[in-house]
């Protein structure tokens, strides 16, 4: 599975499962913060972020809180995956 992980003004597209809210708030302060040697950890490895990727292809789509608000493009791309019918998961909005 392909999907997309909206971290404020950032986005990572991801290969893996849909994650629950706590794998997802994981990712993206796992992701966001570059440290050399930093290993990932096990309960995070069934995830990796891809860099080449058809948009036709996302099956899911997650936004956490993070820096800055969600860039125009990534906002045009939520909603391009939402009329497809792809729930877009809102951490703090509702269990999902």
């Amino acid at each position: 599975m392909v999907g997309i992980l909206v971290v404020g003004d950032n986005h990572f597209i991801v290969r893996g499962p849909l994650p629950d809210r706590d794998a997802a708030l994981a990712l993206a302060r796992h992701w966001s913060l570059i440290q050399i040697g930093q290993v990932t950890p096990i309960a995070l490895q069934r995830w990796s972020i891809s860099t080449r990727e058809f948009r036709e292809n996302l099956e899911w789509a997650v936004a956490v809180p993070g820096d800055g608000e969600i860039t125009p493009a990534v906002a045009q791309l939520l909603a391009e995956l939402s009329a497809r019918g792809i729930m877009i998961h809102h951490s703090g909005i509702g269990d999902w």
